[in-house]
C-alpha cells in the first residue's frame, strides 16, 4: 500500500518543523521542533494519497493548483526543509523509489521538437524578463566574485569570467555564441575585443531583441544574430561559447553535440562550455521542470560528458565547478520576482506566478542543499591551443 505523504513527511523530517494542517483543520507537527520551521495546508483528503504517487511533480503541481498552501513561510521554506531532510528517506522507501522514476530517460531532440520547447519558456512576454532579470537580461549563473555583490554587478562578473577562457588575444576573431539569448555575452564580447560574432537562437523574442539591441549599439556589422538551430550553422569559427544551453541538448544527443562543435571549431580554436549539472550520479532533471518549465531539458552528471568528449576528437583543457553561485543568482530572481507578483499576475495570473515561484524556489533549493552545480569546461583541438598554466585567465579579469 502506498503511505500517505504525512507519514513520509514523518519518517523523513528529523530536522526542523513542518506543520501540517489536513482538510478537516487537523494539525499534525513533524521534526524536532527547531528552526526552519514552516506550516502546510491541504486542502483536499485526497492529496495525502496523491502526493506520494510522484512527489517530484504533484508537489508542484498542488502549489500550482493551490490546494496545498504555505501558512507559515514561503514554499522556498517548505522545499529547503525537504531537501535537507531528503537523505533521511530510506533508499527502499517508496517515495525514495519514486524519485528514482524516469532516470533512464533520454530525450530525443529534433529541430522541431526542439524550437517548440524554446518557445516555451524563451518566448514568453518580455515583461515577464524584466520583472527579475538584471538590466542585461542574463538568464544563466551569475558570478559572485566578491561578498555582497548586486546581481547586476555578478552578471557582469559571469560575462568576465567566462571571456577569460575563451583566450581573447586578438582582435577580429571570429566567435560563435551557442543559444546567445537577449545577446548580452555577445555584445560584450564584441565591445571589449573586438571580435566578429555570430549568435545563433531558437527563440523569436531572444532573436529580436539581440538584433535590436546590436542596431542600438552601433554593433550591428560586427554583431549577428540568427534564428537558428546551432546543427544548421555552416563554417569554422575560432572560439565557440555556450551559456546555459546545453542542458536543452538532451542526453542522447551529445555525440552529435560535440562531434559538431569539433566540426566547427578552428584547429587552433578554443570553446568554453558553461551548463548546470549534477556533482554526483547521473539522474533525470525534476519532472516538474520538466513539464511545465524546460521541456525536453535535461542535466548531466560529468561522468555522462566527458566519455562522449573523449570520443570527439576534442581535448578538455580546463574545468571549473561553481559552487552556490547560481543558488545566490535564483534567490536574487525569486526574491525580485516576488517583490512584483502583482506585476506578472497581471501579465498572466495567480496560477502562473506560484508555478515560476515553485520553479525559482525548487531550483534555488537544488544548488544550494542537493547535488546541482555548474560546470564551465574549456575544449580545444590541439593539447598546445592555450597556454599551460592559467595566468591568462587571472589576467582577462584583472584587467591587464
Amino acid at each position: 500500500m502506498i503511505p500517505k505523504f504525512t507519514a513520509i513527511l514523518g519518517v523523513m523530517i528529523r530536522k526542523g518543523a513542518l506543520s501540517v494542517i489536513d482538510a478537516a483543520g487537523r494539525r499534525r507537527e513533524i521534526g524536532d521542533g527547531t528552526a526552519p520551521c514552516a506550516t502546510i495546508r491541504l486542502a483536499s483528503s485526497w492529496l495525502d494519497r496523491r502526493l506520494p504517487l510522484n512527489p517530484g511533480l504533484s508537489l508542484g503541481e498542488a502549489y500550482m493548483a493551490g490546494s496545498l498552501a504555505v501558512e507559515d513561510g514561503t514554499i522556498y521554506d517548505v522545499l529547503a526543509l525537504l531537501a535537507r531532510n531528503l537523505d533521511n528517506l530510506p533508499r527502499n522507501s517508496w517515495a525514495a523509489l519514486a524519485a528514482r522514476i524516469g532516470q533512464r530517460l533520454k530525450q530525443r531532440n529534433p529541430l522541431g521538437r526542439a524550437r517548440r520547447n524554446v518557445a516555451h519558456h524563451y518566448d514568453l512576454s518580455d515583461r515577464l524578463y524584466e520583472l527579475f532579470l538584471d538590466r542585461d537580461r542574463q538568464y544563466s549563473c551569475a558570478y559572485f566574485s566578491e561578498p555582497g555583490m548586486s546581481l547586476e554587478a555578478a552578471q557582469q562578473a559571469k560575462k568576465r569570467h567566462v571571456a577569460s577562457k575563451l583566450l581573447l588575444d586578438r582582435p577580429g576573431l571570429r566567435v560563435l555564441d551557442i543559444g546567445s539569448g537577449w545577446g548580452g555575452l555577445g555584445l560584450y564580447l564584441a565591445a571589449e575585443t573586438a571580435a566578429d560574432v555570430t549568435g545563433v537562437t531558437l527563440s523569436t523574442g531572444q532573436h529580436r531583441v539581440s538584433q535590436a539591441r546590436a542596431e542600438e549599439a552601433g554593433l550591428a556589422d560586427q554583431v549577428r544574430f540568427r534564428l537558428m538551430d546551432y546543427r544548421t550553422v555552416q563554417g569554422r569559427f575560432d572560439r565557440i561559447v555556450s551559456v546555459g544551453m546545453f542542458e536543452h541538448v538532451g542526453k542522447r544527443n551529445y555525440a552529435e553535440f560535440f562531434a559538431k562543435l569539433r566540426d566547427l571549431l578552428e584547429e587552433d580554436g578554443v570553446t568554453l562550455l558553461h551548463s548546470c549539472g549534477y556533482s554526483d550520479t547521473p539522474a533525470p532533471i525534476n519532472p516538474f521542470i520538466r513539464k511545465y518549465i524546460f521541456p525536453g531539458a535535461d542535466t548531466p552528471s560529468l561522468s555522462e560528458v566527458l566519455p562522449i568528449i573523449e570520443k570527439s576528437g576534442l581535448i578538455v583543457t580546463d574545468v571549473e565547478i561553481l559552487r552556490l553561485h547560481y543558488a545566490e543568482t535564483l534567490r536574487c530572481w525569486r526574491q525580485r520576482f516576488c517583490a512584483r507578483w502583482d506585476e506578472a499576475a497581471r501579465l498572466y495570473d495567480e496560477r502562473f506566478c506560484r508555478m515560476w515561484e515553485f520553479y525559482l524556489a525548487l531550483c534555488e533549493v537544488g544548488f544550494r542543499y542537493r547535488s546541482n552545480m555548474i560546470f564551465q569546461m574549456q575544449l580545444t583541438r590541439r593539447l598546445d591551443t592555450v597556454p599551460i598554466t592559467r595566468d591568462y585567465m587571472f589576467h582577462w579579469e584583472q584587467g591587464g
